[in-house]
């Protein structure tokens, strides 16, 4: 309500649109998968290569369709990523035994390596991202979010 009191008492428009959590939580959306993105870069990889390797170190050996249906990456975009992965010795695509017309996916000790480092990389990013927030203030601002994301 207080937002409509402030529109009619004659809010720039503008003004008004920055002041809604829509608009906040998309700026603090976008400085934080930055901050991550930087972050991760750092160790020659981007995200969607963390989100893979730790979905495959929780699954593992893990199909690459279900791959896909868990992280919610496109089939073909999934076909790149590993191939990223393989390419650095992060993962291995071999048959999988129960059923050898699928790839069963599996972390390599490299893998687990790097996926400790992006973990860590990750880890201080976010770290960055609420620095402006005291112990307190973090625990509610995550507990709070944690609220709306359930909401939806």
């Amino acid at each position: 309500m207080a937002h409509t009191d402030a529109r009619a008492a004659g809010e720039p428009a503008l003004a008004h649109i920055q002041t809604l959590p829509s608009w906040l939580l998309n700026r603090a959306s976008a400085r934080g998968r930055r901050l991550v993105s930087d972050a991760l870069a750092r160790d020659g990889l981007r995200m969607p290569h963390h989100a893979v390797l730790s979905a495959v170190a929780d699954l593992g050996p893990v199909a690459q369709a279900e791959l896909g249906r868990t992280t919610g990456f496109d089939p073909k975009d999934m076909v790149g990523i590993l191939n990223d992965l393989q390419a650095e010795d992060l993962v291995t695509r071999a048959p999988d035994p129960a059923d050898r017309r699928k790839n069963a996916i599996t972390l390599t000790e490299e893998g687990r390596r790097r996926l400790g480092r992006l973990t860590e990389l990750g880890d201080e990013a976010n770290e960055a991202l609420l620095a402006a927030l005291s112990p307190a203030e973090r625990r509610l601002f995550l507990a709070l979010l944690a609220r709306i994301v359930d909401e939806g």
